[in-house]
């Protein structure tokens, strides 16, 4: 491929519901463009974008692909994106570098719910888009039914620039709106023909004074004037075109890549950026000119045993080059670029540089990770992070093997960079390894990779909850601990008083003793023996906190005390002592902001009040309401799954960590219980 200047260039991020046909949209075009030489199919595995074991077995894309490919002497890259809902974090990253998309609908299944959050995804981000009504020759499959729900759910803005010839298995072709005129339409074709296109001078025409004069006044609008008022109108999300066709049959396919050519942004159309100078936070407009100065975002990180890292890039302004040196702003340190590679699928051709408004990939980048931005050191420029979704499922990781134990840190370390969707930490309460992530697939698919990419096999449970222990009265416990074994013997004399704290203290110790009844040397063995007894804790197994622990008197041997007798004392006078205090369990409460559609509302409440939550308030708005609450973390460990299910993958979700409160004492004899019979895990 030669080198191309910005605005030859198109970066395309195609969206969809899983299974409308993404990756065989893609495929057809690398074959349109000439860049393969046969069609690839999903169900075999043989496509360019789907080349992970994990997604040739599954049969769905895991990751964003790059499709890079001539035509019309137009660079497009394409970035292929996966459909499922766990995968969100490679969409976000993926559109970030777009400059336009194009949104897969099935004309079978019509506009499902992934097509209606990819849609919202990109309103956000102002992307220009393109519809493709794909897999028309499909059974069931009605492109007007579709049409149909594509304007009630997605907007009038979307018009029809093509109507199918036939259906299904009668699908023959596409009539192209702007240059079919009714007189010219297929046999029983004329009255569909005029009234969409009609339709489409009409949109059109409002995206421009003139030509909404010409249009009200009853004249034709010219083939050049629909096609410069719709790409005007695409290019400022006034208009999305909508187009048909069939990707398995390779119909419509090159009529969509003449369409991204002509009607989505180039960098240069979508004009300026902007970075912020990360030291004095000035913010930079960038332009996309080969001679200005580099920034380049890195936009998905790859972990390959044998490979090793490959990070992909879009530059921005500026050319980076082969073996040469930049500046990663983030990190503040330099970096070696090796070689630059243009990536198509797992395939890697050597490239010399990668100018503005484009997209490649280096190979073994010693500190970049994704979301840093590269630039020179002289002229310090950062983009604003990507935007990842947090995780809202966790499972506990536990290594197979002693050999899995040994690389399962590395292992887990490398996986959270190439998905930054994926958290790795260990809770200190239950000394669990916690792997967090969007959803079952996203880490089932995260373990899979880990043990085909690094070896180590895992094995996933649901996470203990780190609750804690406390009492709610304050007692006197007194312990002596005498052994005559021959020799010097043991002897350590506390009497502590244990006095309960404020919710979220912790917990305190000190001494009170008066008279040297406890020597103060000891005193530092007491504390030790206290803090490991509640560490341990008393009832449960759990932590004991929000109480202060006094030695308030005790006695010694001055031959047979020691530290260690003291530190046995002490620890077995809070053993006695806590059972006494009416302790309590803790529990952790998250605060909890839930995102719904309207009509779920009644049956997410109702499952909130089933998981003991407190309802702390609603704010409705456009169709949406978002819901305020505070849960225990026991009951959210399945949240994920059961929001999904209850609100048809249309519900989100946000928790952070709150505050501790008491367990309801039926629930809390359970845990206990369990606690006392639980064996301890490999």
């Amino acid at each position: 491929m030669e080198n191309y200047r910005s605005e030859q260039i198109r970066n395309v991020v195609l969206l969809s519901h899983s299974g409308a046909g993404k990756t065989s949209l893609s495929e057809a075009m690398l074959f349109q463009a000439k860049a393969i030489t046969r069609i690839g199919k999903v169900d075999d595995g043989s496509t360019t974008s789907d080349y992970d074991p994990e997604e040739a077995k599954r049969k769905i894309s895991l990751s964003t692909s790059l499709i890079p490919f001539e035509w019309n002497k137009t660079e497009i890259n394409v970035l292929d994106t996966p459909g499922y809902a766990d995968f969100v974090g490679e969409v976000k990253a993926a559109m970030r570098v777009a400059e336009g998309a194009v949104i897969v609908v099935c004309a079978a299944s019509g506009v499902e719910v992934g097509t209606e959050l990819m849609w919202k995804y990109a309103e956000d981000r102002g992307l220009p888009r393109i519809i493709f009504i794909n897999k028309i020759d499909r059974e069931n499959a009605n492109f007007f039914k579709t049409m149909e729900q594509i304007e009630a759910i997605l907007g009038k803005k979307c018009v029809p620039i093509q109507l199918p010839v036939g259906s299904e298995s009668t699908f023959e072709g596409v009539v192209d709106l702007i240059v079919t005129k009714p007189s010219d339409a297929p046999s029983n074709m004329g009255d569909s023909v005029a009234a969409f296109r009609d339709k489409l001078a009409e949109a059109v025409a409002e995206t421009d004074d003139d030509l909404i004069a010409k249009y009200l006044e009853g004249e034709e609008l010219t083939e050049e004037e629909l096609r410069r008022g719709l790409r005007a109108g695409t290019v400022e999300g006034k208009v999305v075109p909508v187009m048909v066709g069939s990707a398995s049959k390779n119909n419509g396919v090159s009529e969509l890549m003449d369409a991204i050519c002509s009607y989505l942004p180039s960098p240069r159309d979508k004009g300026k950026n902007t970075a912020r100078n990360p030291q004095t936070q000035q913010e930079e407009t960038i332009e996309p000119d080969d001679g200005a100065p580099l920034s380049a975002l890195i936009f998905k990180t790859t972990a390959d045993p044998y490979v090793g890292k490959l990070t992909y890039l879009r530059v921005y302004s500026g050319v980076i080059n082969s073996d040469s040196s930049v500046w990663n702003a983030n990190r503040n340190h330099a970096e070696r670029i090796g070689q630059l590679y243009r990536i198509r699928g797992k395939a890697q051709e050597a490239i010399p540089q990668i100018a503005a408004g484009d997209i490649g990939a280096v190979a073994k980048l010693a500190v970049t990770s994704t979301g840093d931005t590269l630039c020179n050191k002289e002229h310090l420029l950062a983009f604003e992070p990507i935007e990842v979704p947090l995780p809202t499922l966790s499972v506990a990781v536990y290594p197979k093997t002693k050999a899995d134990l040994d690389k399962m840190g590395g292992a887990l370390t490398r996986m959270s960079e190439e998905d930054r969707t994926i958290t790795v930490h260990k809770d200190a309460i239950t000394s669990e390894t916690i792997l967090s992530g969007i959803g079952e697939a996203h880490l089932d698919v995260a373990v899979e990779k880990i043990k085909r990419k690094f070896g180590v096999d895992l094995r996933i449970d649901t996470p203990k909850i780190p609750y804690k222990e406390t009492i709610t009265a304050s007692v006197k416990a007194e312990y002596k601990h005498k052994k005559q074994t021959g020799g010097h013997g043991q002897y350590g004399h506390v009497m502590l008083e244990l006095t309960p704290l404020p919710r979220g203290t912790g917990s305190e110790f000190g001494a009170k003793v008066v008279g040297g009844s406890v020597p103060r040397n000891y005193i530092p063995a007491v504390e030790k023996g206290v803090n490991e007894a509640l560490n341990e804790g008393v009832i449960a197994g759990y932590p004991v906190t929000d109480l202060k622990v006094a030695l308030y008197d005790g006695s010694y041997h001055s031959v047979d005390s020691s530290d260690m007798a003291f530190k046995v004392a002490a620890s077995h006078a809070i053993r006695k002592g806590v059972p006494q205090a009416q302790p309590a369990l803790l529990e952790p409460i998250m605060s909890v902001q839930i995102t719904i559609p309207d009509n779920f509302t009644g049956d997410v409440m109702s499952d909130l009040n089933g998981k003991r939550a407190k309802v702390l308030g609603m704010t409705p708005g456009d169709g949406i309401n978002v819901i305020d609450a505070q849960v225990p973390q026991a009951e959210m460990l399945k949240y994920a799954i059961d929001l999904r299910s209850i609100t048809q993958g249309r519900g989100s979700y946000t928790k952070e960590f709150s505050h501790y409160e008491e367990v309801p004492q039926h629930i809390a004899q359970k845990v206990i219980e369990e606690s006392k019979k639980e064996p301890e895990k490999a």
